[in-house]
């Protein structure tokens, strides 16, 4: 089943709903039957946009284990000084 983006006439509400073919959605907002199918670009794996993708989630990674060690370094710290 193919995910569909949609404009209420009504409330100009914008959503995505995933529909068999041939069936219209009523708006989530409203409930209304009164709806525009917008085009939406499809979505492309490159090679590029992979290795763009897998940068940004390794650099998010290594964030969160700084973060992480520096938690761990301070919790660490503060257990030695309140237990000396």
């Amino acid at each position: 089943m193919p995910i569909y983006e949609y404009k209420c006439r009504g409330c100009s509400n914008e959503f995505e709903e995933l529909v068999k073919i041939g069936e219209t959605p009523d708006c989530p907002s409203c409930g209304g039957s009164d709806l525009d199918k917008l085009v939406s670009l499809p979505a492309i794996s490159t090679e590029s946009s992979r290795a763009r993708t897998s940068g940004i989630a390794r650099k998010a990674t290594d964030e969160v284990r700084r973060e992480q060690k520096h938690a761990q370094a301070e919790y660490e710290r503060n257990y030695i000084r309140d237990h000396s």
